[in-house]
C-alpha cells in the first residue's frame, strides 16, 4: 500500500482519509463508510496487529468484521475493559487528544486498603515521573477484607497511568477494568465480544460518522449501554473480567 507515493508497511499508520491519497497496487482505494466499534478487551490480550511472542491481539476477537481498524488509544496486557476501534482517524484523534478532556472511567481493586487520605491524594494529582497528573474523580466502590475497590475518571491517558498513580500513593493494582470512555459504558457487553457505536454515541464522543453500517455486531443484540454502573454490574465486570 503507498500512501501519498510512498510505501507503507506499518500497519499501526494512521491515514487522513480526507486528505491522504491511498494507493493499492498502483490503484487507488477508498473507505466507503466509517467503523466505529466498542470491544470488551479481555485480560491477556495486546492492543497491537501482530505480536511476535505470537501472543493473542484484539484482533483476533474482531476478524469477522472483514475491515481494517486501529485502536482508538491503549489498553496494556493485564487491563480488560472498553477499547474503541475505528478507520475514522479524525474521530480517534479527537477522543485520545487531551486537549477535549475526554473522560476515561476504571474501576480499581487495590491490592491493599486504601485510606481516606489515599484517595484525596488521587483526587488532587498525584506526582509521577513524568509530572503531577490532573485532578481526577476517585470513588470507593467498596472494602474487602484486604482490598479496596474505587472508580478513577481521568480526563488524560498517559502510559500505564492508572496502576503508577495507585503505586505513588503507596499501594498497587491488582485489577483494572476500563468501564467508559465519554459517556459510552460496557453495559451488558460480553467479554471479548464487539458492538458497533451507534451514531448518538458517536456525536457523544464528539464525531461524526462518515456513512456508518447498520448497527449490527457479533452479539446477540447490539445495543446502546446504560450510562449508570449499579452495585450488582459492578459485581458482574468484577467477576468476568
Amino acid at each position: 500500500m503507498a500512501v501519498n507515493g510512498a510505501v507503507v508497511r506499518n500497519p499501526d499508520h494512521w491515514i487522513d482519509l480526507a486528505r491522504d491519497r491511498i494507493t493499492l497496487d498502483g490503484k487507488p482505494i477508498t473507505t466507503k463508510r466509517g467503523i466505529y466499534i466498542l470491544l470488551y478487551k479481555p485480560k491477556g490480550y495486546l492492543t497491537t496487529y501482530r505480536d511476535p511472542e505470537h501472543r493473542p491481539t484484539v484482533y483476533d476477537l474482531v476478524e469477522d468484521l472483514g475491515a481494517w481498524l486501529a485502536p482508538v488509544g491503549r489498553l496494556d496486557l493485564d487491563t480488560s475493559g472498553l477499547l474503541l476501534m475505528t478507520n475514522d482517524t479524525a474521530f480517534a484523534d479527537h477522543v485520545t487528544s487531551p486537549a477535549h478532556l475526554v473522560s476515561k472511567t476504571y474501576q480499581v481493586k487495590a491490592a491493599t486498603l486504601l485510606t481516606d487520605e489515599q484517595l484525596e491524594r488521587l483526587r488532587r494529582g498525584i506526582e509521577l515521573s513524568d509530572g503531577a497528573t490532573r485532578p481526577a474523580e476517585v470513588r470507593r466502590l467498596r472494602d474487602g477484607a484486604k482490598h479496596t475497590f474505587v472508580e478513577i475518571v481521568l480526563t488524560e491517558g498517559r502510559n500505564r497511568q492508572v496502576r503508577r498513580m495507585i503505586e505513588a500513593a503507596g499501594s498497587r493494582v491488582s485489577k483494572l477494568v476500563r468501564t467508559a470512555i465519554g459517556p459510552i459504558r460496557i453495559g451488558d457487553l460480553a467479554i471479548g465480544k464487539w458492538r458497533r457505536l451507534t451514531e448518538e454515541e458517536i456525536a457523544a464522543l464528539g464525531g461524526r460518522a462518515r456513512q456508518p453500517a447498520p448497527a449490527t455486531s457479533n452479539t446477540s443484540a447490539a445495543r446502546p449501554a446504560a450510562r449508570t454502573c449499579s452495585r450488582a454490574r459492578n459485581k458482574r465486570i468484577w467477576s468476568k473480567s
